[in-house]
């Protein structure tokens, strides 16, 4: 019992917290003023399981070295210079509820395990509802993450359009989404059993928007196959080129043909919050469920996600399962009981960290980030066009910008693939890179507030200076 007793000493953690709010502070700051020399510390994988099966194998030791060493060897979200996935330096104060959700540890699947965290979850899906456009009959939830959340979303549109729940699959489901849709959409329509034939994939035009005016072509197509078409989803925006989907013209189809219009909003979906930005989602008021990810642009610590649905009472036909030891009655519309609704039953207190923002900040600074970085998307533009050897996969509509560099007598792909390979080993800077028809690109994804014209002036200087650097050899 001697080391419980220590394990759960209050004066050892009071000590060990304070230890790494310092640590952490000290970090922030040398991430913010670039003392950081690497915004990556890249090794390749065999090399970073070999650095940390020795760390393993040397037992216990100091805490605060094991907390030291994990930093040095993570990638610096909180850099100017990382610009590589959608996942965004969370908000500090959102590391301070991090650490009060993980020692309260009160899952909520039930009310008494959720006292706080039930009911802020429906104050934020009820701000984020409004934000989107739905009345009061709305409602939602939180899930770990789009994928998550886009699943559950599939499966109350199932719910709502055929009964499987008692009786299993007795039509060929399917579901029609663009081409350039989040692979957790293919991801989820497969888990559900629609089969290959069951995801209706729509082309898209030039700006890598899903074509409406084929939506009606490829639906008759499918039920002429005898397949039963029971969602369409919008994409707001799409993953790797940040394009929005036409929504409006997405929801008149979904009406005329009754079906459920699902939007997956997962980064672009936080223009809600912007007067100036929120035009790119007209329409997505008429949908029936929406996605969006509080991990993305509005600063949150993954996995915090939303799935907001324009009539409450449909989440609830998702999933009605008896469990006498959570809930007497397994049809009652309990919105404390968060378990009736998700797939997940001991869920993370990720409310808190939301919530901590708005108390800490107010609802203001999700507009300001979503402002600024747009604006900052649309900097960068200009500065790619000001070079004439760089190049636009499209026009952006969001802060994703996907972009190559073209140089005489070099195949494109092939030379953009080295840069963004020599760029990741230097660690200098963080991006990725993106196939859009058969082209590769370089993929940036502004999503750190402190990045400013200059960062984005010198990473295009220093791809000219690789690029120049691979021709020669």
């Amino acid at each position: 019992m001697k080391k419980l007793q220590q394990a759960f000493s209050s004066e050892n953690f009071r000590q060990q917290a304070h230890s790494l709010v310092d640590l952490l502070a000290d970090y922030l700051e040398s991430a913010q003023n670039q003392d950081l020399q690497h915004v990556i510390p890249y090794k390749e994988p065999d090399e970073s399981f070999s650095f940390w099966q020795t760390d393993y194998e040397k037992g216990q030791e100091n805490v605060e070295d094991f907390f030291k060493t994990v930093i040095e060897q993570s990638t610096h979200l909180h850099h100017p210079q990382y610009m590589g996935h959608q996942v965004t330096p969370p908000l500090p104060i959102t590391a301070i509820a991090s650490m009060l959700s993980g020692m309260l540890n009160n899952g909520m699947a039930v009310y008494e395990m959720g006292l706080v965290s039930n009911p802020l979850e429906r104050i934020l899906s009820e701000l984020l509802a409004k934000k989107i456009g739905f009345d009061k009959n709305s409602g939602g939830l939180l899930t770990s993450g789009g994928t998550l959340a886009n699943l559950t979303a599939l499966l109350t549109a199932r719910a709502a359009k055929t009964d499987v729940w008692e009786e299993g699959n007795t039509d060929k489901l399917a579901v029609m989404v663009s081409e350039e849709a989040h692979y957790c959409i293919d991801r989820a329509a497969r888990i559900m059993g629609m089969g290959n034939a069951g995801i209706i994939k729509v082309p898209t035009n030039d700006r890598l928007q899903i074509r409406t005016d084929l939506l009606e072509k490829y639906y008759q197509e499918a039920t002429n196959n005898g397949f039963k078409v029971i969602c369409v989803v919008g994409s707001a925006c799409s993953t790797s080129s940040g394009s929005y989907d036409n929504l409006e013209e997405i929801g008149k189809f979904a009406q005329k043909h009754q079906l459920w219009f699902h939007v997956d909003g997962a980064h672009g979906g936080a223009v809600v919050f912007s007067e100036k930005y929120k035009y790119k989602v007209k329409g997505i008021e008429n949908a029936d469920s929406v996605v969006i990810d509080w991990h993305k642009m509005l600063m949150t610590p993954a996995l915090t996600t939303a799935l907001i649905f324009k009539r409450d009472e449909d989440s609830f036909k998702t999933f009605q399962q008896k469990a006498q030891y959570l809930w007497a009655n397994q049809y009652s519309k309990d919105w404390f009981n968060s378990g009736k609704r998700t797939f997940e039953c001991t869920k993370l207190m990720m409310s808190l960290k939301v919530y901590s923002i708005l108390k800490a900040h107010g609802e203001e600074i999700f507009t300001e980030n979503v402002d600024y970085l747009h604006g900052l998307a649309e900097k960068f533009v200009a500065l790619i066009k000001a070079r004439p050897n760089f190049e636009l996969a499209v026009e952006p509509e969001s802060n994703i910008v996907c972009f190559r560099i073209i140089l005489p007598n070099q195949e494109s792909n092939v030379i953009n693939s080295a840069i963004r390979k020599q760029l990741l080993q230097e660690g200098k800077f963080y991006i990725v890179q993106t196939t859009l028809r058969e082209n590769l690109y370089l993929r940036v994804s502004l999503m750190n507030p402190l990045t400013s014209e200059k960062h984005l002036v010198a990473l295009l200087d220093e791809i000219e200076r690789i690029s120049k650097q691979i021709a020669q050899q």
